[in-house]
């Protein structure tokens, strides 16, 4: 019984991790607040776009704390919570 505790154990604390992040939903949120024409700076605009391909790039390379920092930064330009 004991074996089979720390097994769950385990597998739960490897799952925990990688439900932690939330990379899509902020990608969701910064395509849903592009897609209503923020009023942004060229430069800004071009700076919430890197920032949201960038942070694709990283989710998709299992890097999600950088790829949530990348996310936030285009968020806060953004002022999306």
């Amino acid at each position: 019984m004991k074996l089979r505790d720390l097994i769950a154990a385990a597998a739960f604390a490897a799952a925990g991790g990688a439900f932690a992040f939330h990379c899509p939903a902020d990608m969701a949120k910064i395509d849903a607040a592009l897609a209503k024409n923020p009023k942004l700076t060229d430069a800004q605009a071009a700076e919430v776009k890197k920032y949201r391909a960038d942070g694709e790039s990283l989710h998709k390379a299992g890097k999600h704390q950088e790829s949530v920092d990348t996310l936030a930064k285009a968020m806060k330009i953004l002022d999306v919570r």
